[in-house]
């Protein structure tokens, strides 16, 4: 997805030209679905308009029009839905206070609706939303997740994980919401990896809490495809610049 924003951003610069990067809220693994991702990018303001097209006193067209802009020339499973000129201080990384997932699961006995299948996992046993949600609560908090995160050198694996619940939406589809202030390298997948081992039966509601005492990182990693990026929080514009300033700082464990 990145890439080919940038792609759209050079062909149509919001600006004179956008020297950089664009920056994401949420990294996601290939695979993984968003509906919610937000992104900033710097850009090179305009000194005159250009062509017809009105700009403001920032130096930045219209953007309105230049999110259709970017959308012609984006495939049709990327769409840029909003665009406004960023409060001074804001990061779309640094500057979120939580994040918010959704996955989904199917445990009818034939699979996945054919319809569906892009988005939800199957799984051949029948799971219980009581006993996930049982383990859920267990993990909530302020914790180490180095059981349930890929580590990466210099990295931190504390997180706190605000919200984790399931729900059966029908008779064979199951969902879990899950939020946190951040997320390490696949560490809902991980945990929902987990919590599904609990749901059909194969593991006590205990064990997952266990794992995540134990720092192992030993449990399974569900796939990416059920996966999706709902939300992105932020604090009001006043506090954006503290807020990034902050969760750039090393978090240390709570013990």
């Amino acid at each position: 997805m990145q890439g080919l924003l940038e792609d759209a951003l050079a062909k149509q610069p919001p600006g004179a030209a956008v020297p950089g990067s664009v920056v994401v809220a949420g990294r996601t693994d290939a695979g993984v679905h968003a509906t919610g991702q937000v992104v900033h990018v710097d850009v090179v303001p305009l000194s005159e308009p250009r062509g017809r097209m009105p700009m403001d006193e920032h130096g930045i067209p219209d953007l309105e029009r230049m999110c259709r802009r970017w959308n012609r020339y984006l495939p049709g499973d990327v769409r840029v839905l909003g665009a406004r000129v960023a409060p001074p201080g804001f990061d779309a990384r640094f500057s979120a206070v939580r994040r918010h997932y959704s996955y989904r699961v199917s445990d009818a006995p034939w699979g996945v609706d054919p319809l569906l299948r892009r988005g939800v996992l199957g799984w051949a046993r029948p799971l219980s939303v009581d006993a996930m949600n049982e383990a859920s609560r267990a993990l909530l908090g302020l914790n180490d997740f180095a059981a349930f995160c890929k580590q990466r050198q210099g990295g931190t694996t504390i997180r706190e994980l605000q919200h984790f619940t399931w729900q059966r939406l029908s008779d064979h589809l199951v969902e879990a919401r899950v939020s946190a202030d951040a997320f390490c390298h696949s560490m809902v997948r991980s945990l929902v990896g987990a919590l599904l081992l609990v749901g059909d039966g194969r593991k006590p509601a205990e064990w997952p809490a266990e794992v995540l005492r134990s720092g192992i990182r030993d449990s399974a990693v569900a796939p990416a495809h059920g996966l999706t990026l709902t939300a992105v929080d932020y604090p009001p514009d006043e506090e954006l610049a503290q807020r990034a300033e902050q969760t750039r700082a090393m978090r240390q464990s709570p013990s």
